[in-house]
């Protein structure tokens, strides 16, 4: 038995006033697989009068966003992200996904039920969901033991004066002014907490899904690296990424696919009311099994001034694509207007 998943970034329902407008292009590539997860970078709750835009939280329209969601079969969304915010926001939109029927994962009432997992059963594969943000405020934002919030991934960073020449380009240290080596890891106690759960999930499922919110530009940091390898080697069979809103490089580690930004899926306005750009995503697709997963591939998807999600042909996006090519350690090969990881 098998079944195809469709893991797509970022999904920001902000200001849609039409269900029918956001996926009306991609619904039949959603529609068409058994099993669809996004990262979702709102909450389904309508604030207070006197919220303005200036105001962290993402909000959309509850019954207009659910509908959205739900007409393209979108299953599991994960919520452990930076504008998931607020102890009533989050509460609504989780009771929102519950009458909607999609499983979520990412954040809930307490720290448990933020850790725990979304699980989806499809042609008797059963496949679940764990998310972590390691992108958060540093209050009110975070789920504690009796208290409301997401599940995070702490990391830090710092700055080393370098001892030795480290890129052609950067001068030797005897020179003031030698700009700093940037260093990121994460947090070993989040990080074995996080390794645990997937462990755990292991146990319970055919397959075990890791999505992670993370990343600042278009690198990807030490520390993405590092989570994706612990959550493969405790047993995740392949890790995806979000939150800079860029498609970053993918990596096979130990046979699994690891796609470290599959950037924005439907993102209309961001911070500030702000309307974005035309920001180019991933849309990855695999197929799922009792005996794992094959097929891994991508395409390319982009955001118009109709506020719709479009797939992007592969020959207008060369550039995006040997930009990510030579950064992979992963070989990629096209096929159509895909990429096969092979």
């Amino acid at each position: 038995m098998s079944a195809t998943m469709i893991l797509v970034g970022d999904v920001n329902l902000m200001n849609a006033d039409d269900p029918h407008v956001p996926f009306r292009e991609v619904g039949a590539a959603l529609c068409a697989a058994d099993i669809v997860f996004a990262n979702l970078e709102c909450c389904l709750y309508n604030p207070p009068p006197d919220h303005t835009v200036e105001q962290e939280g993402f909000f959309a329209d509850p019954e207009i966003a659910g509908a959205a969601l739900r007409e393209v079969g979108i299953a599991a969304v994960g919520l452990a992200n930076n504008v998931n915010y607020g102890a009533a926001a989050i509460l609504g939109s989780i009771a929102q996904l519950d009458r909607l029927g999609i499983a979520h994962t990412g954040a809930g009432a307490n720290l448990a039920a933020a850790r725990a997992p979304a699980m989806v059963a499809r042609d008797g594969v059963r496949i679940g969901f764990l998310q972590r943000s390691s992108v958060y405020w540093p209050t009110n934002h975070e789920a504690s033991a009796s208290g409301p919030g997401i599940a995070a991934l702490r990391a830090h960073t710092a700055y080393q004066v370098p001892a030795h020449k480290t890129r052609p380009e950067i001068p030797p240290m005897n020179r003031p002014g030698v700009p700093p080596i940037i260093l990121t890891w994460p947090d070993r106690a989040y990080l074995d907490a996080f390794t645990d759960d997937i462990a755990a999930l292991r146990r319970a499922v055919d397959i075990v899904v890791a999505s992670c919110h993370w990343g600042l530009g278009e690198e990807v940091l030490d520390y993405m690296r590092d989570i994706a390898h612990a959550a493969i080697d405790a047993g995740a069979d392949i890790v995806i990424g979000h939150g800079p809103h860029y498609s970053l490089p993918v990596e096979t580690y130990k046979g699994r696919p690891i796609f470290y930004g599959l950037g924005s899926f439907s993102f209309h306005t961001g911070h500030g009311g702000r309307r974005h750009g035309d920001w180019i995503g991933m849309m990855a697709e695999v197929k799922v099994g009792r005996a794992g997963i094959a097929a891994p591939r991508f395409r390319f998807v982009r955001h118009n001034e109709a506020n719709e999600t479009v797939l992007c042909a592969l020959a207008a996006e060369g550039a995006t694509f040997e930009r990510i090519a030579a950064a992979s350690a992963a070989s990629l090969a096209a096929d159509g207007d895909w990429m096969r990881i092979t």
